[in-house]
This record gives structure tokens, sequence and C-alpha cells, in this order.
């Protein structure tokens, strides 16, 4: 239930590699995960329809968080018990994890780039690893992989056969999977990550999100202490040291704990980073001595720090005592996620970005990384305010100050405004005011073409940002940028300026 959410649709997928024969429904069968499970051979429905289900006959029902009570055929299992239900994470865990040495990535931001970063760097060393994440790869064959055809059953089995497992930790190939904070199933309220076991986490990074989850950033900090304290004595912490909401959490002397970052103070360092429109380039630092020089093309000082968590991830679940034996030269062919700073068009006029970033941050550091990936040119930002977050005032103060680093931003109506009591709504007029009024940008110096006046507009529908962004593309004269920041659909917008622009 739910399949065509990134998440289900490549637990769908791995379901199937697996042996299981899988469907699903939805309310909109929309890309880019219905295009990959059409192409898998998955059967999916459009709508829930209970005679559907009560003729299907299914041993087990995967229901995703986007179900609620109301939901046709959710109220008809509820009634007629006709097959247990799940959440996914629960599946995931039981069906999927147990026994693996799962590698488990978290934070606000980065979880599906350093989920594909770690599984591409284990392919590359030879390991045959499973993997899930939240979003399609460039570079991985597939979203979601089992990995090692040797089951955790099969394993176990040859081990009671033998005698009593000398082994320090669970066996079998690594298992990467996006970690996501958010909570089960409607009637499951506990993060997701909390069912899937973990060997090893990589905690990128803690801000606020979820405001329809959590009361506030020690309630977010709090469910990672809970993730943290399941950890085993023979796995692995692996800490943004850079973070101070990540500092401020109690010590975990039950497993080793190690940090990544920029500063000196950190297990593994990351230094002299650079960049311009050609890429970037930095220096792992391991335990005082260099591990490796990577040059790539993925934008921004954010990405760096993305890919130095899935390196040593990558490298302990290789080899827990000597991680930098690892090689990172396949980093330079790494293209990254689909829709994260994806690059849709570029020529001497008209450069054209894609990005999921919602958060605050995630727009603020992205914008500043473009800025130097495109120099001289005028940068455009438009935004649909689409999570359940994005839509209320969590992020009022904020978001401002991460959209002037745009020298011209758009701004679409919030998705599904109605949802959202007026007093606690996102005031988009409040914010392009803000802008307008001269918010202040992080990183000033970065912003050579920045000129000293962001102009920011919002717009009643998602055709008029259209509109307004293409008039806005045929009068520049000078090269520019123009940068779509959505977790949805944006209502088809950005692939119609690609080709209209």
């Amino acid at each position: 239930m739910g399949i065509c959410g990134t998440a289900m649709g490549h637990v769908a997928l791995l379901a199937r590699e697996l042996g299981h024969e899988v469907s699903g429904a939805d309310t909109g069968i929309y890309p880019p995960m219905s295009e990959v499970l059409r192409a898998a051979g998955v059967a999916m429905h459009e709508g829930y329809d209970p005679a559907r289900l009560e003729k299907l006959k299914p041993d087990l029902v995967v229901v995703g968080n986007v179900t609620t009570r109301g939901n046709p055929e959710m109220e008809w299992l509820l009634d007629t018990r006709a097959a247990p239900f799940v959440s996914m994470p629960a599946l995931l865990g039981e069906l999927v994890l147990r026994g693996r040495r799962n590698v488990v990535v978290t934070g606000t931001h980065g979880k599906t780039t350093t989920t594909m970063l770690a599984a591409y760097l284990l392919r590359a060393a030879g390991a045959d690893p499973g993997w899930l994440a939240g979003g399609v790869p460039r570079d991985l064959p597939s979203g979601a992989a089992a990995g090692s055809t040797s089951s955790p059953q099969a394993e176990r089995a040859k081990a009671s056969e033998k005698g009593p497992s000398t082994s320090s930790g669970p066996g079998g190939s690594p298992f990467v999977i996006e970690g996501d904070e958010y909570d089960s199933a409607f009637f499951d309220k506990r993060s997701k990550f909390i069912h899937y076991q973990p060997w090893l986490i990589t905690i990128n990074n803690i801000e606020f999100d979820h405001a329809d989850i959590f009361r506030d950033l020690a309630d977010v900090q709090r469910t990672f202490e809970h993730l943290r304290k399941i950890v085993p004595q023979s796995g692995f912490i692996l800490e943004n040291g850079d973070d101070a909401n990540i500092t401020a959490l109690p010590a975990a002397p039950w497993t080793t704990t190690l940090r990544v970052g920029t500063g000196a103070g950190n297990d593994l360092r990351l230094a002299e980073f650079a960049e311009d429109e050609s890429g970037a380039r930095f220096d792992l630092v391991w335990k005082g001595r260099k591990w490796e020089t990577v040059r790539w093309g993925l934008p921004g000082l954010f990405n760096a720090r993305n890919a130095a968590m899935a390196a040593l991830a990558a490298g302990l679940a290789l080899d827990p005592r000597e991680p930098a034996k690892l090689s990172l030269g396949a980093l330079k062919d790494f293209r990254g996620a689909r829709r994260r700073q994806e690059e849709l068009r570029k020529d001497a006029r008209v450069a054209v970005v894609e990005d999921f970033g919602h958060h605050p941050t995630a727009v603020r550091e992205t914008l500043i990384a473009l800025r130097r990936r495109y120099p001289g040119r005028k940068l455009l930002a438009c935004l649909e305010p689409r999570s359940n977050t994005a839509r209320t005032r969590a992020w009022q103060v904020e978001l401002p100050g991460a959209l002037a680093e745009a020298d011209e931003v758009f701004i679409g109506p919030i998705h599904r405004a109605e949802k959202t009591l007026a007093a606690e709504r996102l005031d988009l007029a409040a914010v392009c005011a803000a802008v307008n009024a001269g918010a202040k940008r992080a990183v000033a110096s970065d912003a050579p073409t920045a000129s000293s006046a962001v102009k920011a507009r919002h717009f009643a529908t998602n055709r008029e940002v259209l509109g307004a962004v293409l008039e806005a593309s045929k009068a520049l004269g000078a090269p520019h940028a123009v940068v779509f920041f959505t977790n949805g659909s944006f209502d088809g917008i950005v692939g119609e300026f690609v080709k209209g622009a």
C-alpha cells in the first residue's frame, strides 16, 4: 500500500528479488518509481479497492506510512483480519536484514547520497553488498538489491552443524540501508531505523525536521539516542564531529564511536576542500595519516562529507581493523542520485538543476555549491513548499536566509495547504518580504554575481511559477542557472522548463 513511494517501491523490488510475488496500489502511479516498477514487471493498481484485495487473497500486506485510517483497503483489513499486515520497516527487519552486517545511514540530510556512495564503494571493491536507498541511483543497477545469495538462515544452519560460532558479529555480505527517523506506520510510531538491526550507523547531521512527528530538536535527538543504544559492541557509530547537535548526545561506551568532519579532533578528517566549475577535490586523513585525495563531480562540502562518511563505513564493513585499505579511486566516476543536484541541461545560455532539497540548510548549501559550480552566472531558485514541515511555519525564520543565496526566487503555492491550519501555515508573503528586505547570505564572498537585492516572488499556482521563470530566463542576456527545489513533482513544470527555456 503506497507502492510508488521511493522506499516502498524499492522494498517491493527487494521482495520480488527474494522470490515473492509482489503487487501494489497507490493513489498516484507516478515516476520515477512507477517507471522502475513497470520495467520489473510489478503489477500496480490506481487507487484502493477492498474487492480487489479480497480477490487477491495476499499472504501479507505491507502498509506504507502514507496510509491512514479511512483508507478503504486498510479498513477492510482491520474489519476482516483476512490477511496479516506489517509496516515496511518491520518487513525489512525480518525479511532482509536479520543476520546481516547492516550499515544504517541516518541524519537529516544526505542519507540517500551516502547510502548509494557506500554501496557503490563496496561494489567497486569487489564485495557483493545489499542496499536500499530512498532514491533512484545513477551509478548502481537499481535502488535496491539483496546482495549475497547466501541467506542468513543458511549461514546459521551451517553454523549449527559445525557447533557454536566464534564470530564477533553478524555475518554475510554487508547491507547498506537508508535509515529514516520518520515514523514507520500509523500503528507503529517508532522511527523506521529502529527496525533495521544496525551493526554500524552513520549520523550525518541532526536538525529539526518532521514537525508532524517530533515536537522539537530535543525530541529528534532522543530518537537518535534510541538508535545508538541498539548498536552492538562489535559495531560502530560514525558521527559528524562538526555538528553540535550530535556531539551534545550522551556518550555510547558500549560500542566504538568515530567522528568524521573538518575539525582537527575528528578521527577521519576532511581537508583541503576546493571547488570550481570542473568539480571538487579534497583529502581524507585517517587517524593523522593521509588516506587518499578525492577528485569528483559532486558539488559542495556537504557532499564531500557524505563521501567521507560512506568511505569509512564501507572500509569498516570490509575490514574493521584497517578501513583505510579501501581504495577510493572509483569516486571520480560517481554521479549520485536522480533529483539530488541533478544537472538536467547545460549550455552556453542556461543550466538547469533539480534538487530534492526542502530543508533551509539543504537549500542554502546547495545554492552556495552551485555558485561555485556555475561561476559568473546569475542563479534563479524555484521552491515548492511540499513536505509536512515545509508547509508549516517551522522554518519561517530560517528560509529567507537560505533563499537569499540566489539572485531571483520563485515560490510555488503550499502543497495541499488545506491540510495545515492557516495559523500554522508557512507565510509565503512574509518569506518573500524578508528576502527582498535583504536577508543575510551565509557566504557573501562566494556569490560574486549576486546583486545587493534579491528579488523573491510567490505564486498561486505552479503554472504561474513556470511562466514567470521562463520569462525571467528569456529576459536574461547573460548565462544563468536555474535550480528547482522539490521533494515532489512540482506539477511537472521542471521538465517543461528544460524543454522550453
